[in-house]
């Protein structure tokens, strides 16, 4: 029994061995060229200068201001002094 098992596998890797297999070729795809970029030319020629661009148009009159802050009542004066004493004379004006 020892020698059975043996000699089954023997048998059994020479039978698949001898039998005749058919050769596959894979067919090779075809090569795509790829165009590889060469080096910068020179620089070309520098442009023209542009048109002279038309005046704009005069913008509208703004609106008017708001009216100004009426400024803050001014300080009290300072009291005059008293008369010395005499009389007053008052002018009227005459009447037209």
């Amino acid at each position: 029994m020892r020698y059975s098992i043996l000699f089954t596998a023997v048998l059994t890797a020479l039978a698949l061995s001898a039998c005749e297999r058919e050769t596959v070729i894979a067919p090779v795809p075809a090569v795509n060229v790829v165009p590889v970029p060469g080096p910068a030319g020179p620089t070309g020629a520098t442009g023209a200068t542009g048109a002279q661009a038309e005046k704009g148009d005069t913008g509208a009159t703004g609106a008017t201001g708001a009216t100004g802050y009426t400024g803050a009542t001014g300080a009290e004066g300072v009291q005059g002094e008293s008369g010395k004493g005499g009389s007053t004379v008052v002018i009227v004006p005459a009447d037209k």
